[in-house]
Parts: structure tokens; sequence; C-alpha cells
């Protein structure tokens, strides 16, 4: 029913942008909640444009956090603007004002916790699912991703994880020698790591699989078995040994991560000295998977 109706959408473009923004709509809300009433109240700048703003705000509090995000974040979306066009821009440019009038709104209702360990985890996990949906929807919350996507267009050699990593450092640092507490900046490092982890989780966990590789002489059985036992695809792959130049069945087959034990199960039974490669695989589309229809920056 569930599926039936998100293929309803996903085939109606203007259900589609409805739904989209929709998400978007409630995604800035919950970013808001995790920087106003988590990683502010307790000073920890946990990278990207929102740690910055933090920072800022320490040093010109007249100014509310989620209004000097707004402002940071308006010279990054006219780079945008003219890098990538009006298309990319529009949605990541909703996201960063309802993330801005968020911040602002919730902000008066204080602090959750003043736990620096609590308000680490809980807000780097609230805003990391709150960037997985918008992901998700065919946005940004703009500020680093936007200058990650020019500075990529700079430096292609450079892996976007280690510029990502590279700004975080610098508003971490800078965080540290602002307040004046090395202890608060370390709390911010944890919360950029589960930010990380918890984003990954989101963008990436119900479609993460394993891809496997068997070199085998009893394709046939093993096949026969994944096919009956399991219901999975099987693909076949004719290879040869380049030294022995002997011909080879390769199965390759993708599961989903809770399958994986079964299938190495069904292979060391058939053959015990079959080669074996097993990879993760995250971006998979098809049946039992993401649909081509799913919205992708």
């Amino acid at each position: 029913m569930i599926r039936t109706i998100w293929h309803y959408i996903n085939s109606h473009r203007p259900l589609r942008v409805l739904f989209n923004y929709i998400v978007m709509t409630v995604s800035s809300a919950i970013f808001g909640i995790g920087i106003a009433n988590f990683l502010d109240p307790c000073s920890l700048a946990a990278g990207g444009i929102s740690g910055l703003s933090i920072v800022i705000n320490r040093l010109i509090p007249a100014f509310q956090t989620g209004t000097i995000y707004l402002l940071l974040n308006i010279p990054l979306i006219l780079l945008g603007l003219w890098k990538f066009g009006i298309r990319f821009i529009i949605s990541t440019a909703y996201c960063i004002f309802m993330s801005t009038v968020a911040t602002n709104y919730f902000e008066r209702f204080g602090a959750v916790t003043r736990d620096d360990m609590l308000a680490a985890i809980i807000g780097g996990a609230l805003i990391a699912v709150a960037m997985g949906l918008i992901f998700k929807a065919g946005a940004t919350t703009g500020g680093t991703d936007i200058l990650v996507k020019v500075l990529k267009l700079k430096f292609p050699h450079m892996k976007t994880g280690v510029i990502t990593f590279l700004i975080d450092i610098f508003v971490i640092a800078t965080s540290a020698v602002i307040m004046q507490s090395i202890e608060k900046a370390l709390f911010a490092g944890i919360s950029v790591g589960v930010t990380s982890f918890v984003f990954d989780l989101v963008l990436y966990g119900r479609d993460g699989a394993k891809l496997f590789y068997i070199i085998t002489d009893h394709h046939q059985n093993i096949t026969e078995r994944l096919l009956l036992e399991l219901d999975i695809g099987v693909t076949h792959i004719q290879g040869q040994g380049a030294f022995s130049g002997k011909e080879k069945t390769v199965i390759m087959v993708v599961v989903k991560k809770p399958i994986s034990p079964k299938v190495e199960e069904i292979v060391r039974e058939e053959d015990p000295d079959a080669f074996m490669i097993i990879t993760d695989a995250t971006e998979i589309y098809g049946e039992g998977y993401k649909s081509m229809y799913s919205a992708k920056l």
C-alpha cells in the first residue's frame, strides 16, 4: 500500500514537488531544534556555517544565531546561483530560509539540556536527520554544502569528505579560541562525528547492501540455492583466469545486509574453496531497492 502511494507520488511531478517541500519544511524545523535547543545553548560550534554562526553570535549577541546563519548563507547562495543555476539553488534557498525561521523561533524555548555530551549527541543527531531528509528531497541545507561543490569544481582531485573535514576543523578551532574552551571544542568534534554517522545512516542505511562476486566451480548448485532459498536475483558473468586461461563463471549478487550471512553460508557449504569478494553497496536502483524516480542531487 505504502509502496503504491509512493510510486503514485513519484510519477506525478506536482505531487512529488509538494511532498519534497513538505519534507524540507519539517526537516528545517528539526534542524532549527538541533541548533537552538541543543548546540547553541551549550556553545557547541559543531562545524559548518551553523557552527560558525554560533561563534559569531558569541561575538555579536545582538544578532540571533539563525539570523547570522541566513546572512552567512546569502553570498553562498549567490555563488551557487552563479555556478549551478537557478534550479539547484531554489530549494536550497528555501531550506536555508526555513532553517533560519525555525532556529530563531525555537530559541525562545531555551535549552533542553545543559549537559554538553547529551547536547552534542542529540543535537548532532537531529541535524543529521534533517540534512539527510533534505538531501533525499533533492536539496541541501546550504552553507558548506554549496562551498564544497564550488571548491570541487576548482580542485576536482580533492575528496568531498576531506574538504568538509577541513572546514569543520577550522570552525571548531576558531570556536576554541573565541570561547576559550578546549573542552567545548572537543564536544563540538563529537557532535560532528555523530552528525556524520547518523547522516550516512539516514541517507544510505535502508539501501545499504552487500555486493558479492563469487568465483567457483560449483556455480550451478550455488545459484540454485540462492534462487530457491533466498529468492534473490543472480547474475552470471563469464570470466577467464589470466594465468590458467581457464573459463570461469562468476556469480554476482546484491543483497541487503541482513541476508548477506546466509549467502556466505550457502557458498561455504557448496564450495569451501570458493573465491569470494564482498563489498559494500550503497547506491542501488531497481526492484527491491530505491526507485529511479528518487530525487538525486
